[in-house]
């Protein structure tokens, strides 16, 4: 009853009122109002401090500065592994794509196309694929790595919905991740000597002030409210495994799409099991 009155009460707020002032305080450099804040949430979420390349969190300026950090070297070492976990976070479901369906939770799917935007053709390439839904958590290290070498084809803002993403909403909103303002990034990896495109989606979320890709910077705002393309088969951009590709600015989801037949998920992989980034995720098998 509580988890279902925590829904409820997300369809009547103002979503996007509320994640743009979020996104604006967190933004700016507030002093002693943002160090309380950043002192606050560290002790309220358990965040290891002790992994953070600045571990003080008196030198963070803004809160993003803060939830933005990056990690000391070292503190991810990448596995010996085809595909590497993108994310630190916790698995929110994994597995096969049944058809075009992806599965959110139990009772609840959506489609492959409604994920990406409506882009058919796209889809199609992960129709009987593979997926992982990875979900970070508001302690969790926020910047997004890749799982694998690959080139940049093209990138999608797709307007949404402002839902949180955590497990209880998961559970009670039907298509969640297909509804929710996200940014499709479209990438083609080199798979003994053949082209594999792979996708990782970043799924907003409330409160969730914007998402930023290292190629474009922020990407969110501005909300025009119009689903936005950007091509990028003329620009020779490439990003090693590990590298990193985005980050979150306050938290949400990372949603990763394999083709089929190329790519098999390590045993491990379940739903619920903890994660951080760098390690196996699973191998090519083609």
């Amino acid at each position: 009853m509580l988890d279902q009155a925590a829904i409820w009460l997300q369809y009547a707020l103002p979503q996007r009122a509320l994640t743009e002032l979020a996104g604006a305080l967190a933004r700016r450099p507030l002093g002693a109002v943002t160090q309380r804040a950043i002192r606050r949430f560290i002790a309220r979420y358990g965040v290891d401090m002790t992994e953070a390349a600045q571990p003080d969190p008196a030198a963070y300026a803004t809160f993003n500065d803060f939830f933005t950090r990056a990690l000391r070297p070292g503190a991810r070492p990448l596995a010996q592994a085809d595909l590497v976990c993108p994310v630190d976070g916790a698995i929110s479901q994994c597995g096969p794509i049944a058809g075009d369906r992806i599965l959110q939770a139990k009772g609840h799917d959506y489609t492959v196309a409604a994920l990406l935007g409506g882009d058919a053709a796209l889809a199609a390439a992960f129709a009987d694929g593979t997926f992982a839904t990875l979900y970070l958590s508001p302690r969790d290290y926020h910047r997004i790595h890749m799982p694998c070498a690959g080139r940049l084809r093209r990138m999608v803002h797709v307007p949404g919905a402002l839902f949180s993403v955590n497990p209880a909403t998961a559970r009670g909103v039907p298509g969640l991740f297909a509804r929710n303002e996200r940014v499709v990034c479209v990438f083609e990896g080199d798979v003994r000597g053949r082209r594999v495109p792979f996708v990782l989606v970043l799924v907003g979320a409330t409160i969730v002030g914007s998402m930023a890709t290292v190629w474009h910077g922020v990407v969110n705002p501005p909300r025009p409210g119009i689903v936005r393309r950007w091509d990028y088969d003329e620009r020779d951009i490439a990003l090693a495994q590990g590298a990193e590709m985005g980050r979150f600015l306050l938290g949400s989801t990372v949603i990763v799409l394999l083709p089929p037949g190329c790519a098999e998920l390590a045993p491990d992989w379940a739903p619920g099991r903890p994660v951080r980034m760098g390690e196996a995720m699973g191998r090519w098998c083609a």
